[in-house]
């Protein structure tokens, strides 16, 4: 194994700290070196456009002065702060030449009377320093908030040192760290500051594992429910140490604790805090670390002892299902939510049941696929993405051709739009401008963009009140929409892309309307005879417009479908079953079917608006042909009362 001396480690840092300078000084080479060799930044300069930074508002010929500040590092650290904020949106140019220009000038002379010249990170500035200074107090805050800002922004760069072996783990510079998305958006981090010193390095092994194992999000929990663990346990006066003499007490005392912690919660939290508990117990027992417990954790916490996670009532109270007044209402006014490019979003997030992570975690390069398929003998369009929730690596479900269509649109626009530095990693739904630049679009926004449609639409809940839309609902409805449909449960876990059935049936809940509909549809089967009829009931022969189910021949399915019931033979196979059935020979319909055209009529009417919108005109001839055999078939029913090719010759002889 190599060894270095103090000497070797010092230059191979300060190679490192020359390497972070070096990309300081790189980032404003860029647009001809303008920012680097012009101590004044002008308005008209062609540097701001080619970098797309926005000069809307902004007044005067002079956006950044900096010749007051001396030349070296401290002038090019302040200009990499200046340009870095510009360009990612932090302060928009209108601000900075209104409030900035002026401070950075100013810091700059007073760095020069202080005598700092080594660089900002090790600049200081004394409140004596300032208070000469005849300034207001406002623009004395500036100044210092330009340091101070300044100074985070470099120490980001600067520091080379391992981020595990630090307080505070920032995700996006951890190697291998699973994060979807939506959380390196968000930048998340692992605060150890609150782990007794005595176990701090103990939990920081664990967790230097487990952020390249499992989810950004799942150490995070564990990280919660450990510190809560510690702390319990120092506050009822165990010390250091405590961990290695763990015993069956100890634990029953602590089961106690999380009981009246959690007493008003939801049963999920108390059966982490002991799951949670148990799992790092049993990995640092098997990984033999030093302050492990030296009892078997298994004799430690029984699996009694851990609760269910949740009752079923809390289950169902926290799937949020869209009533479908307001989805049909919803899906009808895709083309108004504003701005326009979260509308692919809507659609995705409809068409599929992925969570809202999963849809923004799409790659331009691999989310479409097409697999062939014998049955329809063509090729079938299928998304595809990574579930990073549940690692599932590669998850691919099949998808509408309309939709496949639209990917393909959005896949060439971000392929035109995307380079190496606004989209490294090649998002379908990438942000191309601002300090989220590399990053797809954000989820909040995507919810304020719907909601906002809502409130212009007037959009209302069964309360009278604008709906309160949120994003996980669109899941929940579409895996109720598979489960209506018939969808076995082992396809609706594979479709959401659930770790485990248990989760899938969660969602596997018939709606009151779905409920009622079978129910009627059981009953007009005729299964229940009575022996008597009820009183004030007289027996009437049954109409010419129905059908009496009980007296269909053998031999036949008749089965409900759609709008009426199949007279189809047993033994012949269906030949219309990728067509409607209304047009084969085979359908009967009556007038107890006519709210159903009238519910189908109007549905298919909201596709074909909602389709003009959106410039599908395939979609809308498709829907336009549905749509008239529809109303041809419901004006013949109510002319004739029943459409029954040859129904009565499909019956046997009344006894």
């Amino acid at each position: 194994m190599a060894r270095y001396n103090s000497t070797s480690l010092a230059l191979a840092e300060e190679t490192a700290a020359q390497d972070c300078f070096s990309e300081v000084e790189g980032y404003l080479s860029s647009e001809g070196g303008y920012w680097q060799t012009h101590d004044i930044w002008m308005k008209d300069a062609g540097a701001f456009s080619e970098r797309k930074i926005s000069l809307e508002g902004v007044k005067g010929g002079v956006i950044a002065d900096f010749s007051t500040v001396p030349d070296g590092r401290l002038k090019t650290e302040l200009k990499y702060y200046a340009l870095w904020s510009l360009s990612m949106g932090v302060i928009s140019a209108s601000t900075f030449t209104e409030n900035y220009k002026s401070a950075v000038k100013d810091l700059g002379e007073l760095l020069i009377s202080s005598g700092c010249t080594s660089g900002l990170t090790e600049a200081v500035i004394t409140e004596d320093e300032l208070a000469e200074k005849e300034w207001s107090a406002f623009h004395k805050d500036t100044v210092l908030r330009v340091l101070g800002r300044a100074k985070t922004i470099l120490a980001d760069i600067y520091d080379i040192g391992d981020e595990t072996e630090k307080d505070l783990w920032r995700a996006l510079r951890i190697p291998g760290a699973r994060l979807s998305a939506v959380q390196k958006r968000a930048k998340p981090t692992l605060r150890f500051t609150d782990i007794p010193a005595f176990y701090k390095e103990t939990v920081k092994r664990y967790l230097r594992r487990m952020v390249v194992k499992r989810s950004w999000s799942h150490c995070s929990e564990m990280l919660r429910y450990v510190r809560t663990f510690f702390r319990l346990f120092y506050e009822n006066r165990y010390e250091d140490g405590f961990l290695r003499k763990l015993n069956r007490f100890d634990i029953e005392k602590y089961l106690e604790w999380i009981a009246e912690a959690y007493e008003d919660d939801n049963a999920t939290y108390t059966s982490k805090a002991v799951s949670f508990i148990r799992e790092f117990l049993d990995y640092i027992q098997m990984a033999e670390y030093p302050e492990a417990p030296e009892k078997d954790v298994y004799r430690l916490i029984f699996d009694d002892d851990i609760p269910k996670r949740e009752r079923p009532e809390d289950t169902f109270e926290k799937i949020k299902y869209i009533p479908e007044p307001v989805r049909i209402q919803l899906d009808a006014n895709v083309a108004a939510i504003e701005p326009e490019e979260m509308q692919p979003l809507y659609v995705l997030l409809r068409e599929t049941g992925w969570r809202g992570t999963d849809v923004l975690d799409l790659r331009y390069d691999n989310c479409l696929d097409y697999v062939w398929d014998k049955e329809e003998g063509k090729y079938v369009p299928y998304l595809c993405g990574e579930i990073t929730k549940t690692g599932i690596p590669l998850l691919k479900i099949p998808i509408r051709e309309d939709v496949a269509e639209m990917i393909e649109g959005l896949k060439k626009e971000a392929a035109a739009k995307s380079t190496e530095r606004n989209n490294p990693e090649r998002y379908l739904f990438n942000t191309y401008e601002g300090i989220h630049t590399g990053l797809p679009y954000s989820k909040p926004a995507f919810a304020r963009a719907v909601q906002d449609m809502i409130d212009r639409k007037g959009i209302l809940n069964a309360d009278g009140k604008p709906y309160h839309f949120k994003t996980h609902s669109l899941r929940h409805t579409r895996a109720s929409e598979y489960a209506e449909q018939g969808m076995p449960i082992g396809v609706i876990q594979r479709m959401l892309g659930h770790c485990s059935l248990q989760m899938s049936l969660h969602y596997a809940k018939v709606s009151d309307n779905v409920l009622y509909k079978k129910w009627k549809e059981t009953e007009a089967l005729g299964i229940l005879h009575l022996a008597a009829n009820p009183p004030g009931k007289e027996v009437t022969t049954a109409p010419a417009e129905t059908v009496s189910y009980e007296h269909v021949r053998k031999g036949l399915d008749a089965v409900r479908v759609p709008f009426g019931v199949c007279f189809k033979p047993s033994k012949l196979p269906c030949k219309t079953q990728l067509k409607h059935c209304l047009e084969c020979a085979s359908f009967c319909s009556t007038r107890e079917n006519e709210a159903e055209y009238r519910e189908e009529i109007r549905r298919v009417g909201a596709q074909i608006a909602l389709g003009k919108r959106l410039g599908r005109q395939e979609w809308v001839d498709k829907n336009q042909e549905y749509l008239e055999l529809l109303m041809a078939m419901a004006e013949r029913i109510r002319q004739e009362g029943i459409v029954h090719k040859n129904g009565v010759l499909r019956e046997e002889p009344h006894a």
